[in-house]
């Protein structure tokens, strides 16, 4: 593949799908215009020169005019500006008069090779234009509306030019289907567009939740801890305080209970952020290829038996869920593999997706944090990609020391600091 082929796909696969399905959608409709012109012009040979020079340039001017129409009206329908009536309006007198143009060269030509082409451009011109008409109309009631009195208007078109009733019916059926037809497609690109933008904002309002959620979890447990100690904490306080002010010698008592419970707070709220900050390796890959798999990417696992220490368990379990962050935020995987086993002596943990992440090795991002985290049990961490598969390697001995308490632990997997409480004096 050549450097710009490989500039293209890059490009394709830093995009979201929602954006993949934008441009899709874009490439769709402009695609028609281009097909109208391409494909309308070897018709118009028979025409001859210079008779077909009016009618090429109309053909033209109207696949222009329906390239810039589509590009507006699907920024009108994102919601990313106002409706184009302008070029709506100028769009439909265009179709309409090309359409009607080709229609009565057809049906007054007596050269069979005439009417095929003015034929062609009549179904063609028509096709298009009504296609990125149907854009620019949100209420699809219209489209029954606009598709028969179109067919209507053709008929009596023809009647009039002088064609006789089956010619003409057969001008309106035509007509109808063709117009239905694009119309149809339209309303069912345009609706699968919206959906997958209302799907990728639910599963964000989704993934928000879930973090307000845990939140609220966390509070609720420093509450518990933290409610009741402060508490006792703030009488035993004043009541040291009044005996103070008696010269009552049982003052230093009740201090020395405020110290006790103080401590005691300490060490709880300290075991908390413990909990709450150590993943377990086995749930987080579980966790990881059900968030993976309800995402569309096909998730293999593949992990061995091992009885590895709690502290190696978090520090893989961390990987496994920066890594799930980054196939979901950076890249745009179809599959994604996780497989953890033993390694001559080591545990290798290595998560590969075939999403090229944008994931840049800075002192913030999240594989400084993760390394942080490895050092805490003599690991070491490895990232990158060979332009089609993203690739990241964990290495940790089985036994390696480390402590839940330690400061890699407690640091987030962004690389910022977590909470660091000091150990007991005692």
């Amino acid at each position: 593949m050549t450097e710009e082929g490989g500039g293209v796909r890059q490009w394709w696969r830093r995009k979201s799908t929602t954006a993949k399905v934008e441009t899709y959608t874009r490439w769709s409709f402009h695609s028609f215009a281009v097909a109208e012109a391409v494909a309308t012009v070897p018709l118009l040979a028979p025409l001859g020169f210079p008779e077909a020079v009016p009618v090429v340039l109309a053909v033209l001017a109207h696949a222009a005019l329906c390239a810039l129409t589509a590009s507006r009206a699907l920024d009108w329908a994102r919601g990313n500006r106002g409706r184009p009536r302008v070029l709506l309006y100028a769009l439909g007198l265009l179709t309409a008069g090309v359409a009607a143009a080709a229609l009565l060269v057809a049906d007054r030509s007596a050269d069979g090779q005439v009417q095929q082409a003015a034929g062609s451009v009549y179904a063609m011109v028509l096709a298009v234009g009504s296609g990125i008409l149907a854009l620019g109309v949100r209420n699809t009631t219209v489209y029954p509306v606009a598709v028969g009195g179109a067919g209507v208007a053709v008929g009596a078109l023809a009647l009039v030019a002088g064609a006789g009733p089956p010619a003409a019916l057969v001008a309106a059926v035509i007509t109808v289907l063709v117009t239905g037809f694009m119309c149809f497609v339209t309303a069912l690109t345009v609706w699968l567009l919206e959906t997958v933008y209302e799907l990728d904002e639910a599963r964000e309002n989704r993934a928000r939740l879930a973090v307000a959620e845990e939140r609220l979890r966390f509070g609720r447990d420093l509450h518990d801890v933290l409610g009741r100690n402060l508490a006792v904490i703030a009488l035993k306080a004043e009541l040291a305080v009044e005996l103070a002010r008696r010269g009552r010698p049982e003052a230093v008592d009740q201090m020395t209970e405020v110290e006790r419970i103080a401590q005691e707070s300490q060490r709880e709220v300290r075991a908390v952020v413990r909990g709450y900050r150590r993943a377990d390796l086995g749930t987080e890959i579980t966790g990881a290829r059900g968030v993976l798999e309800a995402a569309g990417i096909h998730c293999e696992v593949s992990v061995e038996d091992m009885d590895l220490p709690d502290e190696t368990q978090s520090a893989l379990a961390w990987v496994v869920r920066e890594a799930t962050t980054n196939v979901l935020r950076h890249g745009n995987a179809q599959w994604c593999a996780v497989t953890a086993g033993t390694d001559g002596g080591k545990v290798v943990l290595v998560v590969e997706n075939d999403g090229v992440e944008d994931v840049r090795d800075t002192g913030g991002s999240g594989l400084a944090g993760l390394r942080e985290r490895l050092a805490a049990v003599d690991g070491t961490l490895t990232a990158g990609s060979d332009g089609a598969t993203f690739r990241l390697v964990a290495t940790v001995p089985p036994g390696s020391p480390g402590s839940p308490g330690s400061r890699a632990f407690l640091a987030s997997p962004d690389g910022t600091d977590g909470t660091d409480y000091p150990e007991d004096a005692s």
